[in-house]
């Protein structure tokens, strides 16, 4: 499963390695459909951080971030945005997005 982050330990965890992070909200649909996703490629990808973040509960990262349509998802190599996701994608459509960085 992923591990939740908040606006307090985003840094901190999103500085080291590979890392997916999706932007997310309860009461998103398309939201809600790529959740079970996310946690799939979590208890699956042993070299990639997986984290979810609740937009509703951390607006300073994903305002200072620019996210405006969820789901967002961004692929981080030790802190920097190497690839923005946008919207409902597949298991097979992330992971050959994540393997050409691995």
């Amino acid at each position: 499963m992923a591990e939740a982050i908040t606006d307090a330990n985003f840094v901190e965890k999103t500085i080291d390695g590979l890392c997916l992070v999706d932007f997310w909200a309860p009461w998103c649909g398309p939201c809600r459909m790529q959740g079970p996703i996310i946690d799939e490629l979590a208890s699956e990808l042993t070299d990639v951080h997986v984290y979810k973040l609740n937009i509703d509960e951390n607006p300073d990262t994903t305002q200072r971030l620019g996210v405006r349509s969820i789901p967002t998802m961004f692929l981080m190599r030790d802190g920097e945005i190497v690839e923005t996701i946008v919207g409902l994608h597949t298991k097979e459509q992330l992971l050959e997005i994540i393997n050409s960085y691995r």
